[in-house]
């Protein structure tokens, strides 16, 4: 019942953009660092983003510095993460997941400890 829902993944060119969201449903997300995971076909997911709940620093990998921005509207209990200049090497399936950190805490892209997750969105970077 408690859970968190990726939408916004699809098909789409190299060099182009999509926007990802992660809404809670059930439960509020302003309480929670919330981190994007990718998993590419055959590999192991990796956390790739991370937004604090509250007064922290968002995080990046190296991957998508400079290309992708994490986001969070608490009043739509959604977090975003806008994807640009996306290339081939982009595609595999986003997860998003909550993790319940203390405010002003800066999150890190950890894979433990989280109390909810998504099923995953899948995009593809493709021509």
């Amino acid at each position: 019942q408690l859970h968190l829902v990726e939408s916004g993944g699809g098909l789409v060119q190299p060099g182009g953009s999509l926007k990802l969201s992660c809404e809670a449903v059930g439960f509020r997300l302003e309480y929670y660092a919330i981190t994007w995971f990718y998993q590419a076909p055959g590999k192991e997911r990796e956390g790739i983003s991370c937004i604090a709940n509250s007064g922290g620093r968002a995080n990046y990998a190296d991957s998508v510095m400079g290309r992708f921005t994490i986001s969070r509207d608490n009043a739509k209990n959604t977090v975003y993460l806008e994807m640009n200049s996306l290339k081939p090497e982009d595609t595999g399936v986003y997860t998003c997941a909550a993790d319940p950190t203390p405010p002003y805490m800066d999150c890190d892209r950890h894979y433990y400890g989280m109390d909810y997750w998504g099923k995953g969105a899948q995009v593809t970077v493709s021509s």
